[in-house]
């Protein structure tokens, strides 16, 4: 394996989050400068203002009306933008709510966490939002994806749990074997489980649509995985910001791991891009590829 990495031209922008786009680039959130970015696949970057100054975007994901979407966490916003850049925010019914997570619901519309308002939202594509609060206090949701069985499933940080929520807004919950975990990202497994990170304890954790939950340590202390995707390999791939290497896990559980370059590069989100490649954010301001040589 081989990694790349592309500077970007404004290296304290915070690259955040990052998806494949329907025109063959790769999208990505300057969760500090305020502005959504694009690369091509041979390393060309620009980058689009949000009307919103401060927006604070945070995760992207490609939406079924072929632009980006992506959450506003400071201006408790949802976003999107079409490949030509043109940008659309709507407001949230609920103030400070902190939205982060988001994906493509199995309904065609966008569902998305709010961290602070211990909520679940869901966006129409003409912006109708309608939010539902989760049963248990204080769960601080963070990821969210589509599960196999068509039910929304996320991590719930401080609730040490993976929720699960049907379009209609019941939830269910299951708590993990490791108290303190602090599950993070998450991602539908090839395997048609659920795969998650625990940061706090160096772990990915796997669950099936009947909630049996496995957890599988990673060989190095301190690796601190945030998020996770399902490669063209048929492995889970991560990011571990804490000891600055790109995981790599089978279904199985075995662990292969690549060094950045860039030392303490804060690798956060990632996709798996249009070329065969694994495309990563790193805080450190620039968009690392990893791909067989």
């Amino acid at each position: 394996m081989a990694i790349t990495e592309h500077p970007l031209p404004n290296q304290a922008s915070g690259p955040y989050s990052i998806v494949g786009g329907p025109d063959g680039a790769l999208w990505f959130t300057e969760i500090h400068a305020g502005r959504i970015g694009r690369i091509s696949v041979d390393g060309g970057v620009s980058s689009f203002p949000l009307p919103t100054p401060d927006a604070g975007p945070s995760i992207i994901v490609a939406g079924p009306d072929g632009a980006l979407w992506f959450t506003e966490n400071k201006a408790n916003r949802i976003g999107r933008i079409t490949t030509s850049g043109a940008v659309t925010e709507y407001a949230l019914p609920t103030e400070n709510a902190g939205p982060f997570g988001l994906t493509v619901g199995p309904d065609g519309a966008l569902w998305f966490t709010e961290m602070t308002a211990n909520q679940l939202g869901r966006i129409t594509l003409d912006g109708t939002v309608t939010e539902f609060p989760l049963p248990s206090p204080d769960t601080f949701p963070s990821f969210i994806t589509t599960g196999a069985d068509g039910a929304l499933w996320f991590t719930e940080n401080k609730g040490n749990r993976i929720g699960r929520a049907t379009t209609s807004g019941q939830v269910t919950g299951y708590a993990l074997p490791t108290p303190g975990a602090g599950p993070v990202g998450i991602t539908a497994g090839p395997d048609g489980a659920l795969w998650f990170v625990e940061i706090l304890v160096d772990r990915i954790g796997r669950v099936t649509t009947q909630g049996h939950v496995t957890e599988f340590p990673l060989p190095r202390p301190g690796a601190r995985p945030h998020a996770i995707v399902t490669g063209p390999d048929g492995a889970l791939w991560f990011t571990q910001w804490g000891s600055n290497h790109i995981g790599r896990m089978t279904t199985e559980g075995a662990v292969t791991e690549y060094e950045i370059p860039t030392d303490r590069a804060e690798p956060h989100g990632i996709a798996s891009g249009p070329d065969g490649a694994l495309w990563f954010a790193e805080e450190a301001g620039k968009i690392g590829r990893l791909a067989p040589r």
